[in-house]
């Protein structure tokens, strides 16, 4: 008779953006997922987080994860597969997260890189060092005509002395995303708090899962519906591409 005085679960808040465009959810290519099963089970939690699209970016890094459209490509399919087998209605692309080093340098004069719809291209540094000639790469993929996007920005602690570094890239017209994993303080504090500075600046573009693992998974949904995740949602809901340049034309 006391059931009516409990507490009724409360629903999981919606993700303030429908397309993910940074994950590693196709299986046994990187980091990320080994199964395409594990994948799907990854896809069918943003699918429950209210998102409709995902365009998944593995790894491409020299002498650890030299993917090409060749090693992505059959991946992927098996991915999809693992999807439509659990019923998940959702739509699903690949491109890749590109580590700026000599064998993407040799990839793009192979012409066999695959950006996003539009031409815009995932790509990151080093945790390390910033990527030799940084700017004049950008620069040159934009007379390629892509669009280079940087990956997670907030998480190279090399720039954090100098914070300007960001205000040059971003002022020069590269793109910046961040990860959801970063406001959600699962890297530590400083990510965290790089991340919030880069929305207060207005540099933050995109905002990506960077979903490797069920981990990752747990991490975000602990933080979606939390107070933060509140005053991110209010920050960024209007100034994010992510559900507005894919579909836009070049």
């Amino acid at each position: 008779m006391f059931n009516i005085f409990k507490k009724k679960p409360q629903e999981r808040p919606a993700l303030f953006f429908k397309t993910d465009m940074h994950c590693h959810l196709v299986p046994g290519i990187d980091d990320g997922q080994k199964t395409a099963e594990g994948g799907a089970e990854l896809v069918a939690k943003e699918k429950s987080w209210g998102i409709e699209r995902i365009i998944c970016t593995p790894h491409i890094t020299q002498d650890t994860f030299e993917n090409t459209p060749q090693t992505i490509g059959p991946a992927f399919q098996a991915l999809k597969k693992a999807v439509e087998n659990l019923g998940i209605d959702i739509s699903l692309e690949y491109s890749a997260e590109h580590r700026l080093d000599n064998f993407f340098s040799g990839q793009l004069e192979k012409g066999a890189i695959t950006p996003m719809p539009n031409n815009f291209l995932l790509v990151e540094n080093s945790f390390v060092q910033e990527a030799w000639n940084l700017d004049r790469t950008l620069f040159d993929l934009a007379l390629k005509g892509f669009r280079p996007i940087l990956a997670h920005p907030e998480r190279y602690s090399y720039y954090y002395d100098k914070p300007q570094r960001y205000e040059q890239l971003h002022t020069a017209g590269t793109l910046f995303q961040i990860n959801l994993l970063s406001l959600a303080g699962y890297y530590g504090k400083s990510e965290k708090k790089t991340a919030e500075w880069l929305i207060e600046k207005g540099f933050a573009d995109f905002v990506g899962t960077d979903m490797h693992n069920m981990r990752h998974c747990e991490a975000i949904e602990a933080y979606i519906g939390s107070k933060d995740y509140y005053r991110h949602a209010k920050a960024l809901k209007s100034r994010l591409f992510n559900d507005k340049v894919f579909e836009a034309k070049p």
